[in-house]
């Protein structure tokens, strides 16, 4: 099944409706993901999570085993070990947490582009996922399909969840956490009544405030309906009125996923997961097509693609490609993948399988309608792009250059080698393409260049008849060239505007008595510049 999300962020087509995920025994549960994943057979042992506080090392999750024999979360771990000898300790990892909880969030982006990871979690770390859904359920066969469909997936990935759609973060917040059902839909409109039984912990707010409205006898969310706000917001402040108006609806809310913004998108899914490389690339072939077909209606070219691939166990791998001109040939971006997933050999790994993938367009370009076959030269010009194109993605885009001219009479700084991927800038297109335009506009209608200077010039000794004059004679590299011609010389006054120290240059074209040409200068002027000139070899004539 294939879908298309083709607009300028998510689809925004009606009532918002925001999913929320919540794992409460994520620490726990991604440490035996993380044993599995290192160690064949797992042994039965109680296991907990610790990391220093108040008064030493203290528990931070466990497993049921270890609720089981009486250990808590926030006890000391010696306490802990006493009430259950076997205890097997490890330390808690927030950071590793927090990567993990991101690539699950990553991975929820095959039911929605809009994911995060919650920001609001027990002991301020995150253990949970918020998903936008707003225009995408109806894919799925509705809220309540994708509901148990996410339930049943993270059940498989070994993870205990509980989840909710509201159509505010803050009111699905609160039903995945405090509601009393497993899974949980609120209509549009009917936040305040699923919320009014909740406790006011629910619209998260900070430990101390909570304590502070249950002694006041503000136990549920409900009792703070109606009330004045001004007592309540001088005695707790402005954080208890703004996130009630969070959770009902009255105050916005946005999800802000670290993504770039993606104006086109295609999403593929199977039934079964693809294992070999020939499927997934077929599989590339065909998603390129779906969203090539959408950029020729609209008239756009792609600049810088993503493709995702999401693995059955949980995980997503990433591939980014780029084009040096806009392009909508379903054919030449596979390949472009195709080449980079052969290029990963034995990296890439499928795990279980690719149950869905998404290419996301990262940058476009208009492309409006050419007719083929009209410009010969066009068309070879399409055709090296293409092969930079697949050069510069095989081989490293910072490996595959190209020469961008700048406005500098120095022959060394008239051009700067860029990344081909950046594509052919206004200032390469008015570089004539003529041979016989491109010499006279470098030189200004004087003595012809080499088109491959040294990468820098090369000092050599000079025999000249007279101080001003052409070389006789030169040694380069330990080698004495006799001058049979000379052609010059051409001058090139310093850049003074950089305050750089430089001198003119006077260029010469010569030829030794085998026939070999080359391209010198001699540095300064005679009676004119405190140092005496000196002479370089600055380029060789093929």
């Amino acid at each position: 099944m294939t879908f298309l999300f083709c607009s300028k962020g998510v689809p925004m087509t009606g009532e918002r409706r925001i999913a929320a995920l919540w794992l409460p025994f994520w620490p726990i549960e991604q440490l035996y993901r993380d044993l599995a994943h290192r160690y064949p057979t797992i042994t039965e042992r109680p296991r907990a999570l610790a990391r220093p506080g108040a008064g030493g090392l203290r528990i931070t999750a466990c497993d049921r085993q270890a609720r089981t024999a009486g250990v808590e979360h926030g006890q000391l771990v010696p306490d802990a070990m006493a009430l259950c000898p076997l205890l097997e300790l490890h330390p808690a990892d927030n950071e590793g947490g927090r990567e993990a909880l991101a690539r699950i969030a990553r991975w929820c982006g095959r039911y929605t582009p809009w994911t995060a990871a919650d920001p609001i979690g027990r002991g301020e770390e995150p253990d949970g996922v918020l998903l936008d859904i707003t225009g995408c359920a109806h894919l799925f066969g509705g809220e309540g399909e994708l509901l148990s469909t996410l339930h049943r997936r993270f059940c498989g990935l070994g993870l205990t969840v509980r989840c909710a759609i509201a159509s505010t973060p803050g009111a699905a917040w609160a039903l995945a956490r405090y509601g009393r059902n497993t899974l949980s839909i609120v209509p549009s409109g009917g936040e305040a009544d699923a919320l009014r039984e909740l406790p006011v912990a629910a619209l998260r707010l900070d430990g101390a405030v909570v304590d502070g409205l249950m002694r006041l006898g503000l136990k549920r969310a409900g009792d703070l309906y109606g009330k004045p706000r001004a007592p309540i917001a001088a005695r707790f402040g402005a954080e208890v009125a703004r996130r009630l108006d969070e959770a009902l609806g009255f105050e916005r809310e946005p999800i802000s996923p670290d993504l770039p913004h993606v104006p086109y998108r295609a999403s593929l899914s199977f039934p079964e997961g693809l294992t070999h490389l020939p499927h997934i690339e077929e599989a590339v072939l065909r998603i390129a097509g779906d969203l090539c077909d959408v950029l020729q209606r609209e008239q756009q070219g792609a600049r810088r693609l993503e493709l995702q691939l999401f693995r059955v166990d949980g995980e997503v791998t990433q591939l980014r490609a780029g084009t040096g001109r806009p392009s909508h040939e379903a054919a030449h971006l596979a390949r472009i993948f195709r080449e980079k997933l052969a290029r990963a050999g034995d990296d890439f790994d499928a795990g279980f399988g690719i149950e869905a993938i998404t290419l996301a367009c990262l940058a476009v370009e208009p492309m409006p309608p050419m007719q083929e076959g009209f410009d010969r030269n066009e068309a070879r010009l399409h055709d090296l792009e293409r092969f930079l194109d697949r050069l510069s993605n095989r081989l490293g885009q910072d490996r595959v250059l190209r020469f961008e001219p700048r406005a500098s009479h120095i022959p060394e700084c008239a051009v700067v080698r860029v990344p081909s991927l950046h594509g052919i800038t206004p200032a390469m297109r008015a570089w004539p393409m003529h041979r016989d335009e491109h010499r006279a506009s470098m030189l200004g209608g004087s003595l012809p260049r080499p088109l491959r200077l040294l990468p820098l010039p090369e000092p050599v000794d000079v025999v000249a008849e007279v101080p001003e004059g052409p070389p006789r004679i030169f040694r380069w590299r330990r080698i004495a060239h006799r001058v049979a011609r000379t052609e010059g010389p051409e001058r090139i006054a310093p850049e003074w505007w950089r305050g750089t120290r430089q001198h003119t240059r006077d260029y010469y074209r010569v030829e030794d008595s085998e026939g070999r040409r080359f391209w010198l200068y001699r540095d300064g002027l005679y009676y004119r510049d405190k140092e005496a000139p000196r002479w370089f070899l600055h380029g060789v004539f093929e």
